[in-house]
């Protein structure tokens, strides 16, 4: 067979023949019938993982009003939160908040007993009714010795009680573990105190205790392991309060 006149040229010249493979890279011979290779992927960049924005805590404790909040002193940073469903409920939720640098957390909530006719912007000796407001949880005692509180402990027979509630329930123990309400009475004394500066008039004894499973008198009880998590919780350093009242009324 002829050779064309350009490869006559190049034996001549004694330079080598090219072929059409030797102008692609790195091409590797391949059968006949063969698929032709798959192409090569560039594997994806991983994206970093972003981590999750924390909750943020909200500045002012859920539920109260300006009316109310205005009555929780700055240097506060422990509030207990109890509130009724209504002004003449006997049943309320208790949560205790505690403030740090970004805000308040709250804790979970606890089911809680106030006075059987409900609450009250007045209290009255005997009006069965719980005084709602805001006040000073200064001073604590039991019949069962002092669970690891940092609040004064008065711990002694004199909170021994018998006899049944409003609705039959036994109402021993109910005084195992109390927290007196800064309500008419003199902060830094037992609870077992019985001085009453409005006026006895007014009422007084005014505790959180433990629940017996019935309205109180004009205390708020809770039960037994949420009244010793308050004992162990509350510091005085950090000026401990109570908001309570319906939840109408604290919303103002």
């Amino acid at each position: 067979m002829t050779l064309p006149r350009r490869r006559l040229l190049a034996a001549a010249a004694g330079l080598p023949l090219l072929t059409a493979a030797a102008c692609t890279e790195a091409a590797s011979p391949r059968a006949e019938n063969a698929p032709p290779p798959a192409p090569t992927r560039t594997p994806a960049r991983a994206r970093p993982r972003v981590a999750a924005a924390p909750a943020r805590l909200p500045r002012d404790i859920p539920g109260l009003g300006p009316r109310t909040r205005a009555r929780i002193p700055a240097g506060t940073r422990q509030a207990l939160v109890v509130t009724g469903p209504s002004h003449r409920s006997s049943t309320a939720t208790a949560v205790l908040y505690e403030r740090g640098p970004d805000g308040w957390r709250g804790g979970p909530a606890w089911p809680a007993h106030n006075a059987l006719r409900g609450w009250t912007r007045h209290h009255t000796v005997g009006d069965l009714r719980t005084p709602a407001g805001v006040y000073g949880l200064t001073d604590a005692g039991g019949l069962d010795p002092d669970p690891g509180t940092k609040l004064p402990y008065d711990h002694g027979p004199a909170f021994s009680i018998d006899g049944r509630g409003f609705e039959g329930e036994p109402l021993a123990g109910s005084f195992d573990y109390v927290i007196a309400i800064n309500y008419n009475r003199k902060p830094g004394t037992t609870p077992l105190d019985w001085t009453r500066p409005l006026g006895d008039e007014r009422g007084g004894g005014i505790w959180l205790h433990v629940d017996h499973d019935g309205p109180t008198s004009g205390c708020v009880s809770v039960a037994k392991r949420h009244m010793r998590t308050l004992l162990r919780t509350l510091e005085p350093r950090k000026k401990p309060m109570v908001a309570m009242g319906p939840e109408s009324w604290l919303a103002r």
